[in-house]
């Protein structure tokens, strides 16, 4: 099944049930696009190119370039086209928020777009960036920040989250 740190470019593997209830795969790749009526059409003709006569049901068996995002056997065709939509126009850090916050697209959107702080390479780095940004600090002073600390207490206390990438740097976000 899907993968994270694959290329974002959804497809689905969808089968007919018919044929696979009785012994025989039958199925096709299909690009996810934005057109749910594409999909549609390339579901319907494989089914009618079935060696089962009169198929009508199908399921996702595969799918890749979802990013991580977990894709169903009988997902709704047109959610399916909409997380493709929402992938590839955000990315490896669309699919990372949303396998985060379980599908749901309207939360992940409203993530992204009110909470997210940047890619680091720590959670520290983050804390100190921000810290230096917000506040004058006294050059005497600047060795005795422990920024590490200043992480984990503001991810244990819900201020932010992070979510790491495949490259090994973090995704960081904006608690609550």
């Amino acid at each position: 099944m899907g993968k994270a740190g694959e290329t974002l470019e959804p497809r689905i593997y969808v089968a007919c049930l018919a044929a696979y209830n009785s012994g025989r795969l039958h199925g096709v790749w299909i690009e996810v696009g934005d057109d749910a009526d594409a999909v549609w059409e390339a579901i319907n003709a494989m089914l009618k190119a079935s060696p089962i006569p009169s198929a009508e049901e199908h399921a996702i068996h595969d799918y890749e370039g979802f990013g991580g995002v977990g894709i169903g056997e009988y997902a709704c065709i047109d959610k399916v086209v909409e997380i493709a939509a929402f992938l590839r126009e955000r990315g490896e850090l669309g699919a990372l928020v949303l396998a985060h916050v379980s599908g749901d697209l309207d939360e992940a959107g409203r993530v992204i777009e009110d909470g997210y702080r940047g890619v680091f390479d720590s959670l520290a780095d983050y804390l100190q960036d921000l810290t230096e940004e917000t506040i004058q600090i006294p050059e005497a002073l600047r060795h005795y920040i422990d920024y590490e600390a200043m992480a984990r207490d503001a991810q244990i206390n819900g201020d932010v989250f992070s979510l790491a990438a495949p490259s090994g740097r973090l995704h960081v976000f904006s608690g609550a």
